[in-house]
């Protein structure tokens, strides 16, 4: 991967942004058939423009859309595949916060036939993304494994697929299409949301996989690392791929606990990816000796500032966190970022707008003290 200027930026960020008002009651007015198509693109495409600003302004390099174009960081692109449906399964999500945990039954969908990609999903978003920003735009799109974890071999219909090895082809087979079509629209830094190997961190939630989907924790990481590499293949050497490394985030809440180590290995050595967004705004994430096993080349973008509550922190405790971090691997290595995006899907913001620019400006400032 190249350094210095390049993705993975020194300052960079997950990339959903709090949506505002005007954006949130125009998709309730689309949905409920109010206005059409053409309105509500209005609408988001004035969002995007403003958030674009908002982004440059505080002088950040890599700039998203914010996912305005989407209610839920995933589903709005996964159920957009031939043959794929919502679905109920067994799976359960525990989230977390200081006051208690709540069970909660997460979005699940199950693949009916054959998967197929009828037309572009996020091309055209991409596109217009590419056209208001000076900067690089970044697109992000969910990992290729949320397809399986969440329902397992129930959830993908035999018929179509009566070997795991064709659905994880076809599965690989989908997003290298759509990846083939942003690539041909320029784009040159692409973000994979991945939870579950975050989920593998989590003593409970290893052995949740094995009752509710009855898969190995321990071989998982190993698929789901072959299946990213097959999504990623035809990239051109000057495009950027990394992963967020996700917890489970709404609301202020979380999902998984537990350090990176069970997966570290597999996660930096095998996954053909040039960068990483790891959590690492509180305890629940561990210490920083994993991070030992990263590869010359690649980098890790310290997701040191917590988009769960608006309280601000310190530039000095950011720097001596960094600073604790460069044991394990070389400073050169490492880059700063907010630990999650700010709003994951439509509702359960923990801050305003404001103080989601005060965190952006903060990594800017602190990443340009750091590395220069």
């Amino acid at each position: 991967m190249a350094q210095g200027k390049s993705a993975p930026f020194r300052a960079d960020h997950v990339g959903s942004l709090i949506r505002p008002d005007q954006l949130i009651q125009a998709r309730e007015r689309h949905q409920a058939g109010e206005i059409g198509d053409e309105e509500l693109r209005a609408v988001q495409e004035g969002a995007i423009r403003e958030v674009v600003a908002l982004q440059e302004d505080v002088g950040l390099k890599s700039i998203t859309d914010g996912e305005y174009n989407r209610g839920s960081w995933h589903t709005d692109f996964l159920l957009r595949f031939a043959n794929v449906e919502p679905w109920q399964s067994n799976y359960t999500t525990t989230f977390h916060n200081e006051e208690g945990s709540v069970e909660s039954k997460p979005h699940t969908m199950r693949v009916t036939g054959k998967l197929g990609r009828p037309k572009p999903i996020f091309v055209d978003d991409f596109k217009f993304l590419k056209s208001v920003t000076r900067e690089t735009p970044k697109i992000t799109i969910p990992s290729p494994s949320i397809m399986h974890f969440r329902g397992g071999r129930e959830a993908i219909d035999t018929n179509a697929y009566p070997s795991m090895e064709e659905f994880y082809s076809d599965l690989a087979g989908v997003y290298a299409e759509e990846i083939g079509d942003l690539i041909e629209a320029g784009c040159r830094y692409l973000q994979i949301d991945e939870t579950n190997f975050a989920y593998l961190c989590d003593p409970s939630l290893r052995a949740q996989v094995q009752t509710s989907i009855g898969e190995d924790p321990n071989e998982l990481p190993h698929v789901y690392a072959k299946l990213i590499n097959s999504a990623i293949a035809g990239r051109p050497a000057d495009m950027t791929v990394c992963m967020h490394v996700c917890r489970g985030n709404f609301a202020g809440k979380w999902v998984a606990e537990g350090g990176y180590e069970p997966v570290a290995d597999v996660l930096f050595n095998e996954i053909e990816v040039d960068g990483y967004f790891l959590e690492y705004d509180s305890v629940r994430a561990g210490g920083f000796e994993p991070l030992r096993l990263l590869p010359k080349g690649k980098r890790v973008v310290l997701g040191l500032v917590t988009t769960k509550r608006g309280e601000m922190e310190s530039a000095e405790e950011l720097k001596r966190r960094i600073d604790e971090a460069a044991r394990f691997v070389d400073l050169d290595q490492l880059a700063l970022s907010p630990q999650c995006g700010f709003s994951s899907g439509i509702g359960g913001n923990t801050m305003g707008i404001e103080e989601e620019k005060a965190k952006l400006r903060l990594v800017v400032e602190v990443a340009q003290e750091v590395w220069g």
